[in-house]
């Protein structure tokens, strides 16, 4: 392992520094010819609207869009709606939260807060045995975790039974196999029939094809439950599937323009999974009615549904605040001595709303104004948010009077207010060009040309912040299709990994694990703190230890060893064969397949290693790539072809190239 790692350190110190890659080496088999000038052919189009709208193209796409037109592609993504995506539906029927109202999440996931209520008799039990069940699971757990806390004298461990390891796992199998013997849907009342302590060693210890056999023929439901009772509480199965799912939808949507932009606002109306306990409760809804259903509509939409949304409210602490004179503040003045949980006007999204989503830090705005805007979003607030409650408008919170803000006066309207300030705010010119040039770095380039963005906004401006219009506009500008801006943006950890598994049509079938590797390259899901969200550009992600963990990733996934996760390379060679004749004269594409780099035949390693490059990168790779992949693989001669193969490709994914989008 240590030869391995120090391997991988040399490797990616020799294809270093790949963010300017595209400047500094001219691909080996067009290296005459001026870069920055000549216009993309129509197979390099395919690339660039596939690198830029989807999370990596797959194997033949390139050549489908190619065919078909970039234009009508393009158009088509422009309407998701109308592609159907069955197989990632499919996938995600197994997560259940994922379409569950914030109240039904609260109610049947427990987390801290809602094991004190039933603990304190303020909440019951649910009714339905089977919850009734887990939740008893959850409440042993919790007495536990107390017992801990008040260090008083603990009942013996709930978690981990006086017994060594190898007599929990037996224990584990034998209850595993009673429960078996039950029918299919009788299992989970008979697991429910158990004492607290077999349940939980059961659905901890079970394993292989005896966990196997009972996930696999529970209901997606009856599969949460499970997993709440084998450690991952409520909480953590909610976390769960939404991480989980995002990885998915990357992978496996057909709509994937949609699912980019999701990716894209998210980021930019950030908010944190572990801001508050009940946090997590909205953040499923959060994405699926405030980000996704707006992500390609008019952007005072997708403002007020995201200003709206409790997970925002939460986020930024709006919910709390109270305007200085409003009738709840006048009575906590005269009830000095009570205990304030919630007081004071609270700035954070007012300024935030300002600054990272609408008008910018130049925005032209006071520290006046935010104060001027926390009064007007006063009563902005949440109903019972620890059970999942809605977004309500609570009066007595709302700062009474007009306001002065950025030069004008705001009338005393309670809610309308609030309204009225933002939709204001997503009319401006300056919001107008912060969103452009925010789309245009994440689609375009990490300094977009400034005559793009100016463009882009006076669209944006004439559509009334039509988020399809302005990708119109920028989609057909020459600075989108211009060599220098061709293969110049670095992937995002999730960008990587996703375009990786759909390179190698390597099916997903194990998104738990990805979810951790995407964790360890820097980019946990839904778990960026600050407000700003995971930043686009290439100074943030690249790097030789980067590079290094994106190489053990590509090494893993190319020999089957992440997850379970089959990679089948030559079936992905065979499929290239078909669809890349090698006497093919004429075309680029075939050019590099049939020709060494000095025009002569390639031997056959020469030929699977440009067929898999046109493959995975679908695109030119630079001599000094190649020359060191090609070295690589000449110390690796004793492994069979199957392994030549595999190592081949995971030193493409690891490449520079490959990293580019």
């Amino acid at each position: 392992m240590t030869r391995i790692s120090a391997f991988l350190r040399i490797f990616a110190i020799a294809l270093l520094p790949c963010p300017m890659l595209a400047a500094q080496s001219a691909p080996h088999k067009a290296a005459a010819r001026p870069q920055s000038t000549r216009p993309l052919t129509n197979e390099e189009k395919a690339q660039q609207v596939l690198n830029r709208f989807t999370f990596g193209p797959r194997p033949g796409e390139v050549a489908a869009v190619t065919k078909e037109g970039w234009e009508a592609w393009f158009e088509r993504q422009l309407d998701p709606e109308s592609i159907p995506d069955t197989e990632l539906n499919n996938r995600l029927a197994a997560y259940p939260a994922l379409t569950m109202p914030p109240a039904t999440i609260a109610a049947t996931m427990p987390d801290g807060q809602m094991l004190r209520q039933i603990k304190m008799g303020k909440q019951p039990m649910p009714k339905d045995p089977i919850l009734a069940g887990a939740f008893e699971v959850a409440l042993a757990r919790y007495d536990q975790q107390q017992a801990k806390k008040n260090d008083t004298q603990a009942p013996p461990p709930i978690d981990m039974p006086q017994q060594n390891k190898q007599e929990q796992l037996a224990s584990a199998q034998m209850l595993a196999s009673q429960v078996l013997g039950y029918p299919k849907n009788m299992r989970m009342q008979a697991i429910m029939k158990l004492p607290v302590e077999q349940r939980i060693t059961l659905c901890r210890d079970a394993a292989g094809p005896q966990r196997s056999l009972l996930l696999n023929d529970f209901t997606p439901r009856e599969r949460e439950i499970f997993y709440m009772m084998a450690g991952g509480g409520g909480i953590g199965v909610v976390q769960n599937e939404l991480q989980q799912a995002k990885i998915l939808r990357a992978i496996l949507s057909e709509r994937q323009l949609q699912e980019v932009m999701t990716d894209f606002w998210f980021n930019h109306f950030n908010v944190f999974m572990h801001k508050n306990g009940f946090e997590v409760y909205y953040l499923p809804d959060y994405e699926r009615s405030a980000i996704r259903a707006h992500a390609l509509g008019k952007f005072k939409d997708l403002l007020l549904a995201t200003a709206e949304h409790p997970a925002m409210l939460d986020y930024l602490d709006n919910w709390t605040s109270i305007g200085p004179d409003s009738l709840v503040a006048q009575k906590q003045k005269q009830r000095p001595n009570q205990k304030k949980n919630d007081q004071g006007l609270n700035e954070n999204y007012g300024r935030e709303v300002m600054e990272l989503h609408t008008v910018s830090v130049n925005g032209g705005y006071t520290q006046a104004d935010v104060i001027s805007l926390a009064k007007i979003l006063t009563g902005w607030t949440i109903d019972h948010p620890q059970q999942g409650g809605p977004f309500v408008f609570d009066e007595r919170k709302h700062e009474p009077g007009s306001k002065k803000w950025f030069g004008h006066t705001v009338k005393e309207d309670g809610f309308n207010e609030g309204v009225q300030a933002l939709t204001w705010l997503a009319a401006q010119p300056q919001t107008a060009h912060f969103i452009s040039y925010k789309l245009a770095q994440r689609f375009v380039a990490d300094v977009p040309p400034s005559t793009l963005v100016d463009r882009m906004a006076r669209t944006y401006l004439s559509s009334d912040g039509d988020i399809k219009q302005v990708l119109r506009t920028m989609v057909h500008s020459p600075e989108f299709w211009s060599r220098a801006n061709y293969r110049n943006k670095i992937k995002t950890p999730l960008e990587f990994v996703a375009s990786a598994f759909r390179a190698t049509d390597t099916d997903p079938s194990n998104p738990g694990v990805l979810v951790s590797t995407i964790a360890r390259m820097g980019e946990p899901l839904y778990q960026m703190q600050p407000p700003t969200g995971y930043p686009m550009t290439a100074d943030h992600w690249m790097n030789s230890a980067a590079l290094v963990d994106r190489l053990n990733f590509s090494m893993a996934l190319a020999n089957s060893k992440l997850g379970g996760m089959k990679f089948d390379a030559p079936h992905l060679l065979a499929a290239g064969l078909l669809a890349h004749p090698v006497a093919s004269p004429g075309l680029p594409h075939t050019e590099s397949v049939s020709l060494t780099q000095s025009g002569t035949h390639a031997n056959g390693q020469d030929e699977a290693l440009a067929l898999m490059e046109q493959l995975l990168i679908a695109g030119d790779v630079s001599a000094k790539t190649n020359s060191v992949i090609k070295d690589q693989l000449a110390q690796a001669q004793q492994q069979d072809s199957a392994q030549q193969l595999d190592a081949m490709t995971a030193l493409i994914l690891g490449s520079p190239e490959f990293q580019m989008r």
